[in-house]
C-alpha cells in the first residue's frame, strides 16, 4: 500500500467494557485524509466512548489504533494531541474568567524569562482566529462571547496545537440555526486546508449534507458504512435499528380512564418557540422517545415546576395547575422522578427513612411544627414492603443501597404521597437487568391502579415494551405519536430524526 493510501487515522477491533456493559465489541474505524467521517448511533452505541478512546481519556480493553499506519498508544488527552487528534465536547471546556487567546493557550503558554509571554499569545491567536474566521480580538473576555463563536474558540484551540484529526461531539446542539451555517462552512474550509472531521451528530440532515462517508454503531459495534452517494436519511435510519425487544417486558392491554393530564400549547424555557400538546389519560403507560437533546428532560422538568413556562396550560383531573413551583405541582398530584437520582432525587447521606419522607414532611407535621415519627416509619415501612426494597433497615444510609434500590427509595418518596401522576425520566439508568423488571413490573402495577405514567427513556427496548402509545420529540417539539401497535425502531427512529412516517400521527 502506498504512503498516499495509507490512512490518517485507523482503529482495529476495538473493545470497552465497563461492569456489567460491553460498550464497544471489536468495531473498525478508518479516517482517510482530508475528509469528514460522520459517526451516527442510537443512544449507547459505543459513538461517545469510542471518541474518549480516541481523544486519550480512555483506554481500550483490546484492539489498537494506527496513526499514519503505526500504531499509537493514546494514553493521556496529551498523547492524543500530540498525534494530531483533538476532541471538542458536546458540553465546551473553556473557562469565562479569561480572555479568548487565554483559552485558546491554557496550559501551554509561552514564556518569556520565566513570564507568561500575553503578547506572544495574542499574535499566534489572532493567526489561528483568522484561520477559522471567527472575527474576534484574542484579548475580548470569553464570557463576552455567544455560544457559537465559543464554539469556534474550542475550535482554534484544537487548531493551535496543530490537529489533523478534529473529533466534533454534536457540535451544533447548542447553536443558533446561523451559528450552525457558520459551523458548516468552517468544517468545510478545514476539510480544504487537509484537516479531518470526525463529526458526530443525531441531525442526520447534517450529516448528509457534510458527510464524505458514514459510519453507523449500533450496541457497540459497527452496524455498516455508507458512502457519499449511498447517504440518505431512510438508510442511515435502517443502519440504526433492528433489533428484537427483550422477553422480560410483559405488558397487558388496560382500559384506560378519564384525562388526567392535559397540556395545552407548553412552551419550555429550553426550546421556547415550540409548542407541545398532549394528554394522558388514568391508567395509562405514556413513553417519551427521542435522541439526545430533543427537550424530553426539560418537559418534564417544566411539568415539576422546576422550569417555569414560558407559556402554555396545564390541565389535572379538569383543574388548571400554575406550576410555579414543585410544590404546586405535588399539591396537584404530579410526582417526578428525575434523571439523575443521587444528585437531584436522593439526599444521598440521609437514611432511607428520612429519604421517603421527605416529601411529606408537611403532611406529616403535628401542631407546633414537630414531625410525626409514627406515620414517617408507618409510611416507609409500607413502601420498602411494596416496593421490595432491599436494605438492612429503614435507618440505612441511601449512599450504601445498590442502583435500583436507591431509585425505590425515590419511587417511595413520591408513592407514598399517593400521586395522580408520574413523571419518570430514565427510570431503569444505572441498574441491573433484575432490578429494571421489577421497575416494569411496578410500573404496570401503578397503571392497573389507575396512576397516569408519563415516562422518558433512551432505551429503545424500554419505549416499545413499556409503552400504551409513545410521544417522539425532535428539537424540542412533539413530531409524532405512535400507538402501541404501529411501534417499531424504525418508525420511532424516523421521528426522532424529525422525519414523519405514514404510520404515525404527525404533530406540527
Amino acid at each position: 500500500m502506498s504512503e498516499v493510501e495509507t490512512p490518517l487515522l485507523e482503529v482495529r477491533q476495538v473493545g470497552k467494557q465497563f461492569p456489567g456493559v460491553r460498550a464497544l465489541h471489536d468495531v473498525d474505524l478508518l479516517v482517510q485524509h482530508a475528509e469528514v467521517l460522520a459517526v451516527i448511533g442510537e443512544n449507547g452505541a459505543g459513538k461517545s466512548t469510542l471518541m474518549k478512546i480516541l481523544a486519550g481519556v480512555q483506554l481500550p480493553d483490546s484492539g489498537q489504533v494506527l496513526i499514519d499506519g503505526k500504531p499509537v498508544i493514546l494514553d493521556s488527552v496529551k498523547a492524543s494531541l500530540d498525534s494530531g487528534v483533538a476532541l471538542i465536547h458536546q458540553e465546551l471546556n473553556l473557562a469565562e474568567n479569561l480572555q479568548v487567546g487565554e483559552n485558546i493557550y491554557l496550559g501551554r503558554e509561552p514564556n518569556r524569562c520565566g513570564f507568561i509571554d500575553r503578547k506572544q499569545i495574542n499574535q499566534d491567536a489572532a493567526k489561528v482566529l483568522k484561520q477559522i474566521g471567527l472575527d474576534v480580538s484574542p484579548t475580548k473576555p470569553l464570557s463576552e462571547l455567544s455560544i457559537g463563536q465559543r464554539q469556534m474558540v474550542e475550535i482554534a484551540k484544537a487548531m493551535s496545537v496543530g490537529a489533523r484529526v478534529l473529533i466534533m461531539d454534536e457540535p451544533t446542539s447548542s447553536l443558533s440555526s446561523a451559528e450552525a451555517e457558520r459551523l458548516f462552512e468552517v468544517v468545510h474550509d478545514l476539510r480544504r486546508s487537509g484537516v479531518s472531521i470526525i463529526y458526530i451528530s443525531h441531525r442526520l440532515g447534517e450529516v448528509k449534507a457534510l458527510a464524505d462517508r458514514v459510519v453507523v454503531l449500533r450496541d457497540g459495534e459497527n452496524a455498516g458504512l455508507l458512502k457519499r452517494n449511498e447517504i440518505s436519511h431512510d438508510s442511515m435510519v435502517r443502519m440504526m435499528v433492528g433489533r428484537d425487544i427483550s422477553q422480560f417486558y410483559s405488558r397487558e392491554t388496560l382500559a384506560t380512564g378519564d384525562v388526567v393530564l392535559s397540556v395545552e400549547g407548553l412552551r419550555t424555557p429550553t426550546w421556547p418557540e415550540h409548542e407541545l400538546d398532549f394528554t394522558i389519560r388514568q391508567g395509562e403507560i405514556v413513553g417519551i422517545s427521542g435522541l439526545v437533546g430533543a427537550g424530553r428532560t426539560e418537559m418534564l422538568r417544566t411539568l415539576f415546576g422546576v422550569d417555569y413556562p414560558i407559556a402554555g396550560k396545564v390541565v389535572v383531573e379538569g383543574t388548571p395547575v400554575d406550576l410555579s413551583s414543585p410544590l404546586t405541582a405535588i399539591n396537584a398530584g404530579i410526582a417526578l422522578v428525575p434523571e439523575d437520582r443521587k444528585l437531584n432525587g436522593l439526599v444521598i447521606d440521609m437514611s432511607v427513612r428520612h429519604n421517603i419522607g421527605l416529601a411529606a414532611l408537611s403532611r406529616n407535621r403535628l401542631l407546633g411544627g414537630f414531625l410525626n415519627h409514627r406515620v414517617e416509619r408507618r409510611d416507609t415501612s409500607q413502601m420498602i414492603n411494596d416496593l421490595r426494597i432491599k436494605t438492612p433497615n429503614d435507618n440505612q444510609i441511601a449512599r450504601f443501597l445498590s442502583g435500583g434500590n436507591q431509585q425505590k427509595v425515590v419511587l417511595g418518596k413520591w408513592l407514598s404521597m399517593l400521586p395522580k401522576i408520574l413523571l419518570l425520566d430514565e427510570p431503569t439508568r444505572g441498574i441491573d437487568v433484575g432490578a429494571k423488571q421489577e421497575i416494569y413490573q411496578l410500573m404496570e402495577k401503578l397503571a392497573k391502579e389507575g396512576l397516569a405514567v408519563l415516562f422518558v427513556s433512551s432505551e429503545m427496548e424500554e419505549i416499545m415494551g413499556m409503552s400504551d402509545r409513545t410521544i417522539v420529540m425532535h428539537e424540542g417539539r412533539i413530531t409524532g405519536e405512535l400507538q402501541r401497535s404501529e411501534l417499531s425502531e424504525e418508525a420511532i427512529m424516523q421521528l426522532a430524526t424529525g422525519k414523519a412516517n405514514e404510520g404515525a400521527t404527525v404533530i406540527d
